[in-house]
């Protein structure tokens, strides 16, 4: 019998020990990377677990909320707006976000997320209820920035940290739209109708450069030919007047009588007289000696 109650208390051990194992294997808990757990103690927040191992007390600590640390992307339903010039549009955002503090995501506000969507949709409406249309479709990356920095300052009591914020489509109603596609068609014919102008300017420009081209190249063609022209006639001049020098001079080398001086005067003389000239004034000398020619020629003839 006693054998019977030594078994019966090892077996009752036993299971103790197993159960005991069972309950600390279960509290044993590994905190991914990029994850927190926010433990509470007797239902008071306890600490913060990051990335490794770590053991809860049982029935004493819980885990009040397991919280992922990487960046967060919500993209929220579109929310109708108002613009200063009273157009009612659909503006849908797209939030990207962090968890900086889990403490403060845990019990800062009941559903973030929530609570998120209607900041944004709060801020969205403020921000273009002060601006126009035309102001609203050409300011995304200004409007993104505000409402960022809104979100930013009021999601910090959070533990949130908005990243950007992007407005993923602005919907205005359908005659709107169709206003600004004819509007958007004229836009288009009016820089056609420009850059074909200005294609037809810089067209006639070039053939007018052209033109101008071509009348400088003929002018200075035309002027190189009358310079080589008047070159020529200079050169021939030149010859001519050196030929004369030299043949004065040969004369002069070969002393000419008097009388050879004369003749050569007279048949320049002769020659004057063969022109258009209606009165020629002959030297004395040279009238004496054409007497003389004049008496030889007689005197032949009579012989």
């Amino acid at each position: 019998m006693g054998a019977g109650l030594g078994i019966g208390a090892f077996v009752i051990v036993a299971i103790i020990v197993i159960l005991l194992l069972i309950i600390i294997v279960a509290n044993i808990k590994v905190v991914s990377q990029s994850n927190a757990f926010v433990i509470e103690r007797l239902g008071a927040y306890s600490s913060t677990w990051g990335q490794g191992l770590h053991v809860k007390i049982p029935l004493i600590d819980r885990i009040a909320k397991k919280v992922s640390l990487k960046e967060q992307v919500v993209d929220f339903p579109p929310q109708p707006v108002i613009t200063k010039d009273n157009v009612t549009m659909q503006i849908d955002t797209v939030v990207y976000f962090q968890i900086t503090d889990p403490k403060l995501y845990a019990y800062g506000v009941v559903d973030p997320i929530f609570a998120i969507e209607n900041l944004t949709a709060t801020t969205l409406r403020n921000i273009i209820g002060d601006l126009e249309l035309d102001h609203t479709l050409t300011s995304r990356d200004d409007i993104n920035e505000r409402i960022r920095f809104i979100l930013d300052e009021a999601t910090d009591a959070w533990g949130i940290k908005v990243k950007r914020v992007e407005l993923k489509n602005i919907l205005p109603p359908r005659e709107i739209q169709e206003a600004m596609e004819k509007q958007m068609k004229a836009e288009r014919e009016r820089r056609a109708k420009i850059l074909d102008a200005e294609g037809e300017k810089k067209s006639a420009i070039l053939i007018a450069e052209g033109q101008k081209e071509s009348a400088i190249l003929n002018a200075d063609a035309i002027k190189e030919s009358k310079i080589r022209e008047a070159q020529g006639e200079a050169e021939a001049i030149l010859s001519v007047q050196r030929a004369y020098a030299d043949s004065l001079k040969m004369l002069n080398d070969a002393m000419p009588s008097d009388a050879v001086i004369a003749l050569k005067s007279l048949e320049a003389f002769q020659k004057a007289a063969d022109g258009k000239a209606t009165k020629i004034i002959i030297p004395s000398e040279i009238q004496s000696l054409a007497g003389l020619a004049a008496s030889v020629k007689e005197i032949m003839k009579n012989d």
